[in-house]
């Protein structure tokens, strides 16, 4: 590998280099927190418009996955997606990805009593740059392990003042009045 002191250090490569794993980087945090957050824009601009998404419960295309996957959730009490280490290999204008994640979803038992359903997996993505976007271009979710255990609101229950997640705009996050570190 080359180094700054050595002669065939190319900064301006270095620099098109770290710029694109930064943006699609992004790409993938804009997906996850459109879902965690039931923002289809937000979830959507991690896309491309020809984009092809195969979830294992629907194959399709960009607006017909968001539509799918932001009415799944919606039924769902709260989500939590978390990604882990996340590969990219670049190759020009285009690249190929492998991000590991975890997700928690809050659902409603046939008796009524809340789960804990938590699945895990990587998505297997190709990422293109296009007018100077690095989008997601292809994505297939691989499941590797899925969990559903019995849940309990018995934290929420005994701390009701504890900030808590919410969704459709109405989260901490997207509601402080000013940014962090501003007063």
């Amino acid at each position: 590998m080359a180094t700054v002191a050595d002669s065939r250090f190319d900064l301006e490569a270095e620099i098109h280099d770290l710029a694109a794993r930064r943006d699609i980087n992004d790409a993938v945090q804009r997906y996850m927190r459109g879902l965690d957050r039931l923002d289809a824009d937000l979830q959507r601009s991690a896309f491309h418009r020809d984009a092809v998404i195969d979830c294992g419960l629907m194959k399709g295309g960009v607006d017909e996955f968001v539509t799918f996957a932001q009415g799944l959730l919606a039924g769902m009490d709260a989500t939590h997606h978390l990604l882990g280490q996340v590969r990219i290999e670049l190759n020009g204008e285009t690249a190929l990805g492998e991000c590991y994640f975890q997700a928690w979803h809050r659902t409603v038992g046939e008796d009524d009593g809340v789960r804990d359903l938590f699945i895990a997996g990587r998505y297997v993505d190709e990422y293109a740059c296009r007018d100077g976007e690095w989008r997601i271009s292809a994505r297939t979710l691989v499941t590797d392990w899925v969990k559903d255990d019995p849940g309990s609101l018995d934290f929420f229950v005994a701390n009701p003042s504890a900030p808590r997640g919410a969704r459709g705009g109405a989260d901490f996050s997207q509601t402080r009045s000013s940014p962090p570190g501003k007063t």
